[in-house]
C-alpha cells in the first residue's frame, strides 16, 4: 500500500517538472550584477563628486579650519629700549622674565587650579586667587590664552617649572621694564602698564620709537574642545626699541628730590617743585616732584603722587610773574629804572576790593618797586601799560601755550583770551601775578629768556635718540625772541638787586652773583582765597652773567618756619644751587681767589685744586637728607663724619689720603643695601666735583 502511494508521487511530481517552465539563472544574475554596478558607479561618482568639492571648492575654508584647530597665532611684543640720562647712567631698562599663562579650555577646575598657584606664590592675597579663578574659567567671547600672573620672580618662575605639573599651565618668556633708581626721576621717565605700553613720562612721550617691532610666532596645538599647548615656532622675531638719551643729569635729580624732600619736611608742606635748567639750549637737568612714587610698584602709589607737578599743576605765581610786566614795561614804554611811583603807604583800591603791600612804603623808584616785590607799584606800572601790551608780553614769555613736546598731558595754563579788554582790577591782579594760571616748567622758561639774552627756548627732556649705534641729537628750539639783549640785562640787573637787598637774601651764596624773584601767592581753596594756604616759590639763575642754570623752587602749602617766597623757597633755591655749582665745579665769580701759576714746564700737583664749600655746612645737609637704601652724598665731610654717616646707612667704608672727602666711589643717588663698600678718597682741598667726577 505503501509502496503504491510513492510509486504514484514520483509520478505526480514528474509530471508536475515536465509541465513548469525552465529557470534562468543567467539572467538573473547578470540583472543583478546591473543594478549593483549602478549602485556603485553611482556611490563612485557621488564619492568622488564630493570629494571633488572639498578638495577644490572647499580647500581654503577647510584650510583654515584646519589651521585653527591646530595652530594658534601668537604677537610677541618688542623690547622696549633702554632710557638713559645725559651722562650714559641706566634710568629705565628691559630685562627678560617669566609670566604664568593659561589654556582656558584646557582647564578642568579653575578653583583647584587657582589655588595651587597660589600655593607657589611668595604672596598671593584673596583678591589675587578670586582675579585667578574669574581669569580660569573659559569663556567663549574671550581668548584662549590667558595671564594668569603676568610677572614672576626667579625662584617663583623655579617653583612653577619644578613643582606645577599642569598641561594647561605653562610659563612664558617675556619683557618686564625696571627702573634700577627706584623713584629717582620718576616723574620724567613714567611708567608702564602690564603689557608694557607707556603710559606717563618719557615712556608714553616716545612709546613709537622706544617700544620697538613686535614678532609673531605660531603655537601648535592638540585640536578638540580642550586645546593643549603642544609647541611653538617663532615666525618673525621681535626687535628692540631705540635707546633715549635724556637731559638729565642723575646726580643733579638726586640733588633736586633730596634738597626738596628736606625742605618740604622742615616747612611741613604739602609738596613742591624743583627744576634745573640749562638756559641756552632748553635742557632740564633735573625735574624734581613730591610727593613721588617708585615706577617699579606702581600699584602701590596714589594717583597724586604720579602727578607731574612740573608740567600739569596750575598755579597763581604771585610776584614771579612780575618779571612779565617789567620787561613790557622797560622795553614798551622806556621807563627809567629811577622814575618814582606813588605806592599810598601799600594800599590801593578798586571799589570794594581792596590791595595791600606787606610792606607800607610811600614812594618806590621803578626798580625797587620789583626789588621790593610791591604789588601797588606793579599795579601802577601794569595800568600804565594798559591791556593790550599786558596781554602781548604774557603771550610773548610763553604762557598760555605748549612748547615741550616730549612731556604728555602737559598743561597750558589758564590765560583769558580777552585779556585786551580787561577792566582795572583785571590787569591790577594780572600785573601782580594773580588772575593767570602758569606752570613750573613756564615760569622756569620765562626766566630763562632773561638769562640767555631775551630768547624764549623750548624745554626739552629728550637730548638724543640711538638706534642702531647712531646717535641723532635733538636741536635746540627758539620759540620767539622775549625782550631784546639790552633789556634783559637790565631785567638781570633788577633781579641782582632783589636778591642782594629786597626779598630774596636767603638765597644769597658768598662768591656769586644771583639773580632771582620771589613770589608767594594765596591758594584757591573751594572757590575763596585761602588765608592758610600758600604757594611760595623762588625762580633765580646763576651766575646771574653767562648763567650755568637756572632753577626754579616752588613749596605747596608751608605750614612751618613761615610761607614767604623769601623764607621758605629762596633757601630751597640756595641749597639747590649750592650742590649743583659744587657738582658741575663752577668757580666763584664774585671775589674769586687768585688763580694759582705755576711753571710751563712744572706739573700740576694734584693737591692744587679750588676750595669749594665749607665742610661745616655739609654736615646738616646730608643728615637732612639720608633716604633709606639710597648712597648719600658725603663729599666735603671729615673722614670721621663720612664715616659716621655711612654707618648708619649700613655701608663699609675704605679710606685713603688725609683731609676730606673728596670722591666716593658709589655715586650719591645709588640704590644701596647693608654690606656694601664704598672706598673714601681724602684730600686736603676740595676738588669741584664736575672736574674729578663723581665717581673714581
Amino acid at each position: 500500500m505503501n509502496d503504491q502511494r510513492v510509486i504514484q508521487e514520483a509520478r505526480g511530481s514528474r509530471r508536475g517538472r515536465e509541465t513548469l517552465p525552465a529557470l534562468d539563472w543567467r539572467g538573473v544574475l547578470g540583472r543583478r550584477l546591473g543594478v549593483l554596478l549602478v549602485v556603485f558607479l553611482t556611490w563612485a561618482i557621488g564619492l568622488e563628486a564630493r570629494l571633488i568639492y572639498l578638495q577644490v571648492f572647499q580647500y581654503d575654508t577647510l584650510m583654515a579650519r584646519a589651521v585653527r584647530q591646530q595652530e594658534d597665532r601668537e604677537r610677541i611684543p618688542g623690547t622696549r629700549g633702554d632710557i638713559v640720562d645725559r651722562n650714559g647712567s641706566m634710568l629705565a631698562m628691559s630685562v627678560r622674565g617669566h609670566a604664568l599663562m593659561a589654556a582656558r579650555r584646557s582647564v578642568e577646575d579653575p578653583v583647584a587650579t587657582a589655588a595651587r598657584v597660589c600655593k607657589l606664590l611668595d604672596a598671593c592675597t584673596a583678591d589675587d586667587r578670586q582675579a585667578m579663578v574669574q581669569a580660569l574659567r573659559p569663556n567663549d567671547k574671550g581668548k584662549n590664552y590667558v595671564y594668569v600672573r603676568r610677572e614672576l620672580s626667579l625662584t617663583e618662575a623655579d617653583r612653577m617649572a619644578t613643582e606645577l605639573n599642569d598641561p594647561a599651565l605653562f610659563l612664558e618668556e617675556n619683557s618686564q621694564r625696571y627702573y634700577p633708581n627706584g623713584a629717582t626721576a620718576a616723574h620724567v621717565l613714567g611708567f608702564v602698564n602690564f603689557d608694557n605700553q607707556g603710559q606717563t613720562g618719557i615712556e608714553k612721550a616716545e612709546e613709537k620709537r622706544i617700544e620697538g617691532r613686535p614678532g609673531r610666532k605660531i603655537v601648535q596645538v592638540a585640536g578638540g574642545s580642550r586645546r593643549t599647548r603642544l609647541s611653538s615656532r617663532v615666525l618673525e622675531a621681535p626687535t628692540t626699541g631705540a635707546t633715549i638719551e635724556l637731559t638729565i643729569d642723575k646726580q643733579l635729580q638726586f640733588i633736586a628730590e633730596r634738597e626738596l624732600a628736606a625742605a618740604i619736611d622742615e616747612h611741613n608742606a604739602e609738596g613742591g617743585t624743583v627744576l634745573i635748567m640749562d638756559p641756552w639750549n632748553g635742557d632740564i637737568l633735573a625735574m624734581a616732584n613730591a610727593p613721588t612714587f617708585d615706577p617699579n610698584k606702581v600699584g602701590q602709589s596714589p594717583a597724586e603722587a604720579r602727578q607731574n607737578r612740573a608740567a600739569l599743576q596750575i598755579y597763581e605765581p604771585g610776584s614771579t610773574f612780575k618779571i612779565v610786566t617789567a620787561a613790557a614795561a622797560l622795553q614798551e614804554r622806556h621807563i627809567p629804572r629811577t622814575r618814582i611811583y606813588d605806592i599810598n603807604g601799600g594800599v590801593i583800591r578798586f571799589g570794594k576790593w581792596t590791595i595791600r603791600d606787606v610792606h607800607h612804603y610811600s614812594t618806590l623808584s621803578f626798580e625797587d618797586v620789583f626789588v621790593k616785590s610791591s604789588n601797588v607799584g606793579a599795579i601802577r606800572v601794569g595800568l600804565e601799560l594798559g591791556p593790550d601790551i599786558i596781554s602781548r608780553y604774557v603771550s610773548r614769555f610763553g604762557f598760555g601755550e605748549i612748547h615741550a613736546k616730549d612731556i604728555p598731558h602737559q598743561r597750558s595754563g589758564i590765560v583769558d583770551r580777552n585779556m585786551a579788554r580787561f577792566d582795572d582790577l583785571s590787569i591790577a591782579s594780572v600785573s601782580m601775578g594773580y588772575h593767570i594760571g602758569v606752570t613750573a616748567l613756564q615760569m622756569i622758561s620765562a626766566f630763562s629768556s632773561v638769562a640767555n639774552g631775551g630768547e624764549l627756548v623750548a624745554p626739552r627732556l629728550v637730548r638724543a635718540t640711538i638706534t642702531d649705534g647712531k646717535r641723532v641729537p635733538a636741536e635746540k628750539r627758539v620759540v620767539r625772541r622775549t625782550v631784546t639783549p639790552e633789556i634783559a640785562a637790565s631785567l638781570t640787573d633788577i633781579l641782582e638787586q632783589v636778591v642782594e637787598r629786597g626779598t630774596a637774601k636767603g638765597a644769597r651764596i658768598p662768591g656769586y652773583s644771583i639773580a632771582g624773584k620771589t613770589g608767594t601767592a594765596k591758594k584757591l581753596v573751594d572757590g575763596r582765597y585761602s588765608h592758610t594756604h600758600y604757594n611760595a616759590s623762588f625762580v633765580g639763575f646763576i651766575p646771574s652773567r653767562r648763567p650755568k642754570v637756572a632753577i626754579l623752587a616752588v613749596l605747596d602749602s608751608p605750614r612751618a618756619k613761615g610761607y614767604y617766597g623769601g623764607t621758605v623757597a629762596a633757601p630751597l633755591f640756595k641749597s639747590v644751587a649750592e650742590a649743583t655749582l659744587r657738582y658741575l665745579g663752577v668757580p666763584p665769580n664774585l671775589s674769586a681767589e687768585p688763580p694759582v701759576l705755576v711753571a710751563r714746564n712744572e706739573p700740576v700737583p694734584v693737591e692744587t685744586v679750588v676750595p669749594v664749600r665749607a665742610p661745616s655746612t655739609v654736615m646738616p645737609a646730608v643728615e637732612a637728607s639720608l633716604q633709606e637704601g639710597v648712597m648719600p652724598d658725603v663729599r666735603g665731610l671729615s673722614a670721621r663724619d663720612a664715616l659716621r654717616i655711612l654707618a648708619r646707612m649700613g655701608v663699609e667704608a675704605r679710606v685713603s689720603g688725609d683731609g676730606f672727602v673728596a670722591l666716593q666711589a658709589i655715586a650719591p643717588g645709588t640704590p644701596i643695601a647693608p654690606g656694601r663698600v664704598c672706598a673714601l678718597t681724602l684730600r686736603r682741598q676740595l676738588i669741584p666735583v664736575g672736574e674729578a667726577g663723581a665717581t673714581q
